[in-house]
């Protein structure tokens, strides 16, 4: 008997409802979606499924989460087979040249900080006019207390990698506006995570 090759996360079912139904909220009809850090890939599987519309491009730096991606993915005729991305690399290798939508939960916090910037600028470049860049995670932020879940989160990512950690939304907001991106919506979601929107700066 084969192995099944998906990986769980609990946290990803847990917040795959919220997070398909903003997807479904701000994006149009259709378009091609490129999902950086899937993870086990869940999320491309449940949200490829949720926006029949939409083709999706699932990646990750990680090759061995690759057959986990393809595995929860599999029969869905929208989701495309994960590529392997560094944020780092530039250009972004096997990733279209222009996308109309990009999705990226929980890789601020859970890597070295210059993968933040790396983001914005190749969101930046590959874009459409119109695009969304969608972040979804945990964040600190000036004027808000931070959640007693979040803090002892932040000190647990520490612990396990002193380069990874809760960042600032203002840091974040920096980055992008360096890369010509302006915030455009901040939804707050369930267990203390911010889902922000971001697009092209006017």
């Amino acid at each position: 008997m084969t192995q099944d090759p998906r990986r769980h996360s609990p946290a990803a079912e847990r917040n795959q409802g919220p997070i398909l139904a903003e997807l479904q909220r701000l994006l149009p009809a259709q378009g091609l979606l490129l999902e950086i850090a899937s993870g086990t890939g869940q999320h491309a599987a449940f949200c490829g499924a949720g926006l029949p519309g939409w083709q999706w491009q699932p990646s990750d730096f990680e090759a061995e989460a690759l057959p986990s991606i393809r595995a929860w993915c599999a029969g869905l005729a929208n989701v495309r087979p994960p590529l392997r991305l560094d944020v780092l690399q530039s250009p972004w290798a096997g990733v279209p040249a222009q996308v109309d939508a990009i999705f990226c939960a929980n890789l601020i916090h859970i890597a070295p900080w210059a993968c933040c910037p790396a983001l914005m600028q190749g969101a930046a470049r590959h874009l459409a006019p119109q695009g969304l860049l969608v972040t979804y995670g945990p964040y600190l932020e000036d004027d808000v207390p931070t959640a007693p879940g979040n803090q002892a989160f932040d000190a647990d990512l520490r612990a396990r990698n002193p380069a990874w950690g809760l960042r600032r939304r203002e840091d974040v907001q920096a980055e992008a506006t360096r890369a010509g991106l302006a915030l455009r919506e901040r939804v707050a979601m369930p267990a203390n995570n911010l889902l922000l929107v971001w697009g092209r700066a006017a």
